[in-house]
């Protein structure tokens, strides 16, 4: 798992710094997402394991898992979620992650107690601080300009 949060930190971080051609720094656009002088920002990284309600029924579980992401869709409309995702199929219980657009824990923990799953102990948020590239809040606005299904 470590070696997954640190590849993705890498390669959202390395946004910024990957390009062979200089280009010219947008100051409207960094105040605008909160950049600092590096183009960084603070984030809360949400990850997402198996909780401890397994008596739940198909059709309870379902209907939880459709209010988990009609949530997800809310969070990022709001521009409080950055990022979630799925794991695939692993042997850790780990099921996914939210990558918060907030600075602290308990901004964090206020977002995740609006989640369904959550709520129902179907799943459980291990919540951590995070540094990344200020830019990474742009990736909802260019997902949906690329899902050709919308969830």
């Amino acid at each position: 798992m470590k070696n997954s949060i640190l590849i993705l930190a890498l390669l959202c971080c390395s946004i910024g710094f990957s390009q062979e051609t200089q280009v010219k720094y947008d100051e409207a656009l960094a105040k605008s997402l909160h950049a600092d002088e590096y183009g960084m920002k603070k984030y809360v990284f949400c990850l997402l394991k198996s909780g401890s309600n397994t008596t739940a029924s198909k059709e309870e579980t379902q209907k939880l898992f459709e209010g988990h992401m009609a949530n997800i869709n809310k969070l990022a409309k709001e521009g409080k979620l950055a990022v979630a995702g799925p794991f695939m199929k692993n042997d850790r219980n780990y099921r996914g992650i939210y990558i918060f657009n907030v600075e602290t824990i308990e901004e964090a923990k206020a977002l995740v107690a609006t989640d369904p799953a959550i709520k129902a102990n179907l799943l459980e948020a291990e919540l951590t601080p995070w540094y990344c590239s200020a830019a990474l809040q742009e990736i909802p606005k260019m997902h949906e300009k690329i899902a050709k299904t919308k969830m």
